[in-house]
């Protein structure tokens, strides 16, 4: 895809060294890239000015982006080596695609592999991912502003800056020691995924065997004490059980950072439907993750496990949690840069409006589109701190 991309450029430059170094770049482009499978034909997405209007005037909250690891696999955790102020077509994020797509804040993921848990170098490992992202806030200054607290968030982007937090994912990172809940809050943390990969000694994974039984007492310790720091609770990756005992212990709203429907695409990373009512009493929001393995239907997948899908499976998801919670507890949580396969028309972060025009295209309203794009979330985010402040005012 990437190489198509890089031809049809060259060929529309009129330079042609210019085109004959882009030629040569498409080989090895070429030779790079993986086998994809043949994309679907799906109607394009053309966005009109109304839509355009909507999504550029709302607050655009992505839940989750992978670009820290993505600096760190492909370029030595180097912006020297991969400039993001320059279209970067390897990735699915860079500034310019951020500023089409109309991202104003961003959860960063600072995620490292379930493996850390066993090699003892997890928080270590955490850490040096929140320095890339520190080191990218600090490279981009006109672009990136490090928010603390949802009001920071609404003050940055009104400066016309991007809000940034960060997203540990998998609790492994704190070592089972709730004090580096407390330092990675203080490194700008704003939610930790309980589990990732792996089940982990005090809570079960969806895509590994229990462990835990849900969660243990310091599993729920963990909750707590996230509760009493502000950090939101993110359920995405935690199986069915775990979800509903997080659920029925935290005092403050959750988040799925990047899940999608179970009942559209039965894999064990989704929210099944039974779980989706009690998200709605907590006040929390399912921020839909694009994977074309969580958001494809069950029935496609087995037929061909490579299909990518489209913008509309993923908007079908997102009206399903809408329909089952309602329309205050859904959100977006692409997962850019951490996944293999996109579905048709969400290629990368310049993708969102395509997402705005089809919820108006479905009768969606102007309120309601802006909730979902990251009102949503902003007020999960509030009502964390408030919960935070409470339990801190009682303590003293």
């Amino acid at each position: 895809m990437l190489a198509k991309y890089l031809i049809e450029r060259a060929l529309s430059r009129p330079e042609r060294v210019w085109c004959l170094g882009v030629l040569l770049l498409v080989a090895q482009v070429a030779a790079d890239e993986p086998e994809t499978p043949a994309a679907t034909t799906s109607p394009a997405v053309i966005v009109t000015p109304e839509a355009e209007e909507i999504h550029f005037s709302g607050l655009l909250f992505d839940g989750h982006n992978d670009l820290p690891w993505e600096i760190r696999d492909k370029a030595n955790s180097s912006f020297d080596r991969l400039d993001i102020s320059q279209e970067q077509l390897q990735l699915h994020t860079d500034i310019p695609r951020l500023r089409r797509g109309g991202v104003k804040a961003q959860f960063w993921s600072v995620y490292v592999p379930a493996s850390t848990a066993e090699t003892g170098d997890a928080l270590l490992q955490t850490l040096q991912q929140i320095n890339i992202v520190k080191a990218m806030v600090a490279r981009y200054p006109e672009t990136f502003e490090f928010a603390d607290r949802a009001a920071d968030v609404e003050r940055i982007v009104k400066s016309g800056k991007i809000a940034s937090m960060m997203g540990v994912e998998g609790g492994y990172s704190i070592e089972e020691d709730l004090s580096n809940l407390e330092r990675l809050y203080g490194e700008g943390c704003r939610y930790m995924t309980l589990t990732h990969s792996k089940s982990l000694s005090w809570a079960d994974s969806a895509t590994d065997e229990p462990r835990a039984g849900g969660l243990t007492e310091f599993g729920r310790a963990v909750i707590q004490e996230m509760n009493r720091l502000g950090m939101l609770v993110d359920l995405s990756h935690v199986s069915p059980e775990t979800m509903k005992q997080a659920l029925a212990v935290t005092k403050a709203p959750v988040i799925y950072s990047h899940s999608s429907a179970r009942a559209i695409c039965d894999h064990p990373r989704n929210v099944p439907d039974d779980v989706l009512p009690l998200v709605a009493e907590n006040g929390g929001v399912v921020m839909i993750n694009f994977f074309s393995a969580f958001v494809v239907p069950t029935e496609q997948l087995k037929t061909n496990k490579l299909a990518r899908g489209t913008i509309y499976d993923v908007v079908d998801h997102i009206e399903h949690v809408v329909k089952v919670a309602g329309i205050d507890h859904v959100g977006i949580g692409s997962d850019f840069d951490g996944v293999p396969r996109l579905p048709e028309h969400l290629e990368s972060v310049a993708t969102y409006p395509r997402i705005t025009q089809e919820l108006l295209r479905r009768g969606h309203s102007r309120e309601a589109i802006h909730k979902l794009l990251g009102g949503n979330v902003l007020r999960v985010l509030k009502a964390a701190e408030q919960v935070s402040d409470e339990l801190q005012a009682v303590a003293r």
